[in-house]
């Protein structure tokens, strides 16, 4: 498989600081240009976090989508698979090895191609992993444990995945919770041609419903696909999910990718349980589970938190992550007759090995971690 035939993926499934080398350089007269595939075709949201880093390095980043009917607010250019073909992208990558994914590695095979874990998977080979494997050129996860399972989707050695944490958490907001505030963070309630969806929708209404009726202030942190007229009766957090929850005192959700950021900003976690939800036992260490509304409302009031080293293992590395992200892309695309930075540019030793005198961030507040985040 060519993934091996990089010396850079040799190393630990850590990175060090991206301060501590000069990356590839992209120019304006010649961006350097990633092309994007998720398991959910039209998932902006996977990759939105990144649109800044992007433009203030003079690159360019798109969404491949099967079409241009679903338009969002998110600040991320789409394109469709024809178009993509007439890009001279520099990489394509994907978050997963599902249909989609699969479908655009197979048009486009002139093109190096990264898995990086943006979203929650299934920690079973998914049906294009083997054919997306022989292509590839790296990978990458946010956290340790997220990267256990991703080399389970897509057939590989957990050790070739680097881990560069989430982009999501590069500006940490404080945890100042309000009072009797409980936010309430959704799923999505019916499967369509923009994505899947998760069990659990009418458990987490009649929670909030139950809640509200105990004298609790809800508010809704809505996904982005979710549909928004089943929550309109509570106060919509418009600044997000993750920006919402450093002002709750607990947050109730079906388990999902929005959980780790969650945990990280300090919010106690009550995740809401079905029979048919199948989702990484790694999320389920962030949060206490509930089945019914008495469960849920007994938990909300008990406020549990996760071990800080299991918080640490889930969440990953705190800031920078969009650079390192960016960088690994750089160097993962690096053509063959191009001096490549040393093995350590992007994915070398622990963070712990990382220069103490380099500036460290203080890892996640109001968690009890410290240290994780690397040096920045």
């Amino acid at each position: 498989m060519r993934l091996t035939r990089r010396a850079f993926l040799s190393v630990a499934a850590t990175v060090v600081a991206a301060s501590a080398v000069v990356p590839p350089v992209s120019h304006a007269d010649d961006p350097f240009t990633v092309l994007v595939a998720t398991n959910e075709p039209y998932g902006t949201y996977h990759i939105r976090g990144m649109v800044d880093h992007v433009e203030s390095q003079g690159g360019r980043i798109a969404l491949v989508a099967p079409d241009l009917d679903h338009p969002t607010a998110d600040p991320v250019e789409v394109i469709t698979l024809d178009q993509a073909k007439a890009w001279d992208a520099d990489l394509l990558v994907v978050n997963g090895a599902t249909e989609w994914p699969a479908t655009v590695v197979q048009s486009l095979p002139e093109r190096d191609v990264v898995a990086s874990s943006l979203a929650y998977l299934k920690p079973e080979e998914a049906p294009g992993a083997a054919a997306i494997r022989e292509r590839l050129v790296g990978a990458t996860a946010q956290s340790s444990d997220e990267a256990k399972v991703f080399a389970a989707h897509f057939g590989m050695p957990a050790s070739e995945i680097s881990v560069v944490g989430n982009v999501n958490l590069d500006n940490v907001p404080a945890y100042q919770p309000a009072g009797g505030t409980v936010l309430v963070a959704t799923s999505v309630t019916k499967s369509s041609t923009t994505g899947g969806s998760a069990p659990g929708t009418q458990l987490l209404l009649d929670t909030a419903a139950a809640l509200e009726a105990e004298g609790y202030h809800i508010r809704v942190g809505l996904h982005p696909r979710e549909d928004r007229t089943l929550w309109e009766q509570y106060e919509i957090a418009e600044e997000g999910t993750i920006a919402a929850s450093a002002t709750a005192e607990v947050v109730v959700g079906i388990p999902g990718s929005v959980f780790p950021p969650v945990a990280a900003v300090g919010a106690p976690l009550v995740g809401i349980t079905d029979p048919a939800l199948t989702v990484p036992d790694y999320l389920l260490k962030l949060s206490a589970t509930a089945s019914t509304v008495d469960e849920v409302v007994a938990a909300v009031k008990t406020a549990w938190k996760p071990e800080p080293l299991e918080l640490e293992a889930v969440v990953g590395p705190v800031g920078g992550s969009a650079e390192r992200l960016w960088d690994y892309w750089m160097t993962a695309a690096a053509k063959d007759d191009q001096p490549k930075p040393s093995p350590s540019a992007t994915a070398s030793a622990p963070a712990q090995s990382a220069s103490p005198s380099a500036p460290v961030k203080p890892g996640l507040p109001h968690t009890g971690v410290a240290g994780v985040g690397l040096a920045v």
